[in-house]
């Protein structure tokens, strides 16, 4: 086949991809004003003008963009960036518009990604043009997918209006509820652990980027992104994600066992906090256990996410703990730090039951085994180390909704038997990747791309 046949079939289906991407954010807005909020893209456009949610994440999705440039180019673009930052703020200060929902930086940071979105396409041609779109589109499918997230938050709490709680707070029961246990250590830290923990749970986006740019450094020089990074991962996680929220929706102990807490309307999803404890079973969490009684499903309020299971948040951090080994030792540290720290904050907060976690480890490397397979060649391994983890995280699932009791009444059983599931999974991963790495492949070629000159 022709390097134009081969582009061909490639170039259809980037197109088809964006085609579908375009509808679902479309759908979403759609669906996001049928409950009288504003969609990703509403939301997206207004932080052209108005201040940004995050500025942190706007300025991650910035340096994901520069990875194309020349050093030259991305000086150019952080000094354009802080400085439309700076007339943003000072035009802000002479109409005293008090910034209260928000961060006062981060617009400079969307301008420069759009900007070179625009010189893409008015300046440049051919392989140029592709490779600066794909540094932007890079950017802006990091910033998308928080948005897209926030939708399909408020899409669960509106859709699913009983919860499985119960299910899994008993099924949590044969690992010992370490939700009540890590919730109880996190308290006794008083201020500092709480905050140290909530910071790693607030800026996990900006972590993989740190580890994302690592893997990208080498873009700008070769004019070519590698096979497989971090990005993909997240992306494809995020994409997932919310669909098993709607199949087994669950909202964590914190709001279910507990009093409850101002977390979502605190971040600016929904304009009124969740009615402190109303809905819940009883106030326990984190003091008293719940007891071991036949579950059911249970009504709950339409503001209150059902994102627990899996924990996508436990899920993210173990693609950063994967893709920082075979980097420098102080990014592996710190890969590590922030599996721990974030399994310590999901757990300590109450967002999560013990179970959501061993569910988002399985989610994750099955994701990374497939996209790794796809880009080695599907292969007799690769495709019998997806098949096992998708038929674990199903059997998970079903497991936590018809044997909760079972697993609660022979904990010294079930217990053990969750965690050495996991553990399979967790050691295929490692012996199938580790069989690609020292034997043949069949990688794809990729070109290189010729240099991109913006000024």
């Amino acid at each position: 086949m022709t390097l134009s046949g081969r582009r061909g079939p490639r170039a259809g289906l980037w197109a088809a991809a964006g085609v579908v991407g375009l509808g679902f954010l479309v759908a979403l807005e759609i669906a996001a004003r049928h409950y009288g909020q504003p969609g990703p893209i509403t939301n997206q456009a207004r932080e052209v003008i108005f201040a940004p949610k995050s500025g942190f994440l706007l300025y991650a999705g910035m340096a994901l963009t520069m990875v194309v440039l020349t050093w030259r180019q991305r000086f150019i673009a952080v000094g354009a960036a802080i400085g439309i930052d700076i007339a943003f703020a000072a035009v802000r200060w002479a109409a005293d518009a008090r910034v209260t929902d928000g961060h006062p930086f981060g617009n400079g940071a969307l301008w420069v990604i759009l900007g070179c979105g625009v010189v893409a396409l008015t300046r440049r041609t051919g392989r140029e043009r592709v490779l600066l779109l794909k540094g932007v589109g890079l950017g802006l499918l990091l910033v998308a997918g928080r948005k897209t997230g926030d939708i399909w938050l408020l899409i669960t709490s509106k859709t699913r209006p009983g919860v499985l709680d119960q299910y899994v707070a008993t099924a949590d029961h044969a690992l010992g509820n370490p939700s009540w246990l890590v919730g109880r250590l996190v308290a006794a830290t008083g201020p500092i652990g709480s905050n140290l923990l909530n910071i790693v749970y607030g800026q996990l986006a900006v972590a993989a980027v740190v580890v994302a740019l690592y893997q990208l450094r080498h873009v700008a020089a070769e004019r070519r992104f590698p096979r497989h990074h971090l990005v993909r991962t997240f992306l494809v996680i995020g994409l997932l994600g919310p669909a098993t929220y709607l199949i087994f929706p669950v909202v964590g102990p914190v709001f279910a066992y507990g009093t409850g807490v101002e977390h979502w309307s605190s971040v600016g999803l929904w304009p009124e906090a969740p009615p402190s404890g109303q809905w819940a079973v009883a106030n326990l969490w984190p003091q008293t256990l719940p007891p071991i009684s036949t579950p059911h499903p249970m009504p709950f309020d339409a503001i209150t996410p059902r994102n627990c299971m899996p924990s996508l948040h436990t899920a993210w951090a173990t693609a950063i703990f994967i893709h920082s080994r075979k980097a420098p030792r102080a990014l592996r540290f710190a890969g590590t730090f922030w599996l721990v720290a974030t399994l310590g904050a999901t757990l300590g907060f109450g967002y999560h039951y013990g179970v959501d976690l061993i569910a988002g480890v399985v989610f994750t490397l099955t994701i990374e085994a497939a996209l790794r397979s796809f880009d080695h060649g599907w292969d007799r391994p690769g495709l019998r180390l997806v098949a096992y983890g998708t038929t674990v995280f199903a059997a998970l699932l079903v497991s936590y909704r018809y044997l909760p009791l079972e697993m609660a009444g022979h904990p010294w059983l079930y217990g053990p038997l969750l965690v050495l599931t996991m553990t399979s999974v967790i050691y295929g991963y490692a012996r199938t990747v580790a069989l690609w790495e020292r034997g043949p492949t069949s990688v794809r070629p990729v070109e290189r791309e010729p240099q991109v000159e913006l000024v």
